[in-house]
């Protein structure tokens, strides 16, 4: 039998439906009519012949599985199957998950520094997060994660392989990785740590060109990348600006809605369509915009889900931005969490995300305006013979003396700028075209004054 507090109602609906349908042919019918007409309306809403298979295969379970299952295990097994049936994204979270959602949306966790996802049993990694135990590894985005401490992820929900790989940090995990360009299985052994996600970094590059690279969507994105931006356009000029969405796995909807407002005016953000009408939203930009009319690359790769594929969907589509790199993730779902009690929940998918330009983000992503595969870059060194080379070469009149201190500041400076940028765009072949585009873009370009400047 089903434990009473959910036998009762099951056995009312049930009996108070099968009265109603006898009618006065069923004598002991002691319902109301106000019990006849919930019976009956229920009757449409819920399929009474599933609900007996359901309550016969309970039963068969509790009295012959070969080892005893207690009822509450078994109603969680039962909703859990339920709900990742569904898609991958959806999701019965139970204490520790729910307190790790929270914890992952508050931008502190401990763990290894891992956004993953479900894909043919296996746990496929959307992108490690930067400066984490997981990425100074050497684990990439895309990698199969087969084996934790020596025990096959194959049969494991998503919430559940997670959870093992949550821990206190200094404790270390082994992991098992297919890789597609591998033959053998390659083997990591990590130390957890508290995995603290700085969600907005940035850097001046050569040529006033601004770096930003948001590693996830957070509650203070938003603000943080507008303090940034604020800051560079009163202390000098900006050229232009990167924003780096690689293997950012998403996060919080508003903070991609606030990127997007720093850098557009009016229009729409984004939308969202669902069965629910409380589920359908819609997203327009403010007057409030700190960079309307800064040259914007963004760069994205495979790793780049969510709300990052929002932010550049809506770039693009307002021709707002240069969308530079390889194809993004394709999750275009949204998944609303419903509280069930103070410790558990359901992250259950209730809609579908739209760009400005009504194109439908999921299992398609964002595809570049200029697709850029990753590589490092090796210039070609050449040596060639100039005029200034040969003997008795005449001078150039127009060239500044040499004692020019304002000039050798100059070029001083810039050089030092450029010797900064070099050993991270030798080893990153998108963000060197990207800085290349901006730059090619503020040479075209008129000269931008400070607004303090008149």
């Amino acid at each position: 039998m089903l434990p009473k507090h959910l036998l009762r109602p099951i056995l009312f609906s049930l009996g108070c439906t099968l009265a109603f349908q006898a009618g006065a042919e069923t004598a002991d019918d002691t319902s109301t009519p106000e019990q006849v007409k919930a019976a009956t309306a229920l009757q449409g809403q819920l399929p009474l012949q599933e609900l007996r298979n359901f309550t016969e295969i309970f039963e068969r379970i509790r009295s012959a599985y070969v080892e005893e299952i207690d009822d509450k295990t078994l109603f969680d097994y039962a909703i859990k199957g339920m709900l990742t049936s569904l898609d991958p994204h959806s999701a019965y979270l139970q204490e520790d998950a729910f307190t790790d959602l929270q914890e992952t949306t508050s931008g502190k966790f401990g763990g290894l520094g891992i956004e993953v996802g479900m894909e043919n049993g296996l746990i496929r990694v959307i992108t490690p997060i930067d400066d984490t135990p997981a990425e100074k590894a050497g684990i990439r985005a895309g990698d199969f994660i087969v084996t934790l401490d020596d025990e096959p992820v194959m049969g494991l929900t998503l919430s559940e392989a997670v959870e093992r790989m949550r821990g206190e940090p200094g404790s270390k995990i082994s992991l098992e990785v297919r890789r597609g360009d591998e033959n053998e299985l390659l083997s990591f052994t990590l130390e957890r740590a508290e995995i603290k996600v700085a969600s907005v970094r940035t850097e001046m590059m050569s040529g006033d060109i601004g770096y930003v690279r948001i590693t996830q969507f957070q509650e203070h994105t938003g603000a943080e990348l507008k303090k940034a931006l604020q800051k560079w356009t009163e202390d000098g000029q900006l050229n232009g600006l990167i924003l780096d969405l690689r293997n950012n796995p998403g996060g919080v909807l508003d903070a991609a809605v606030d990127v997007v407002d720093a850098f557009i005016s009016s229009g729409v953000i984004v939308y969202t369509k669902g069965r629910n009408p409380q589920s359908e939203l819609r997203f327009e930009a403010t007057a409030d915009t700190v960079a309307g009319d800064i040259p914007v690359v963004v760069l994205i790769n495979g790793g780049s889900a969510s709300a990052s594929e929002i932010v550049a969907g809506a770039l693009q589509d307002h021709k707002r931005a240069v969308i530079v790199g390889t194809q993004s993730f394709g999750k275009g779902s949204v998944q609303s969490v419903l509280p069930l009690t103070e410790t558990s929940a359901v992250k259950l998918t209730t809609a579908r995300y739209f760009t400005p330009n009504d194109r439908s983000i999921q299992a398609q992503g964002i595809v570049p305006d200029i697709l850029v595969e990753q590589s490092e870059v090796t210039p070609y060194e050449e040596r060639y013979y100039k005029e200034s080379d040969l003997p008795g070469h005449l001078s150039n009149p127009t060239v500044k003396a040499k004692n020019d201190v304002s000039e050798k500041t100059s070029v001083t400076k810039e050089s030092a700028s450029e010797k900064k940028d070099s050993g991270l765009l030798k080893k990153d072949f998108q963000l060197y075209e990207a800085h290349t585009l901006l730059r090619g873009v503020s040479i075209l370009s008129p000269v931008r004054v400070n607004a303090s400047e008149g």
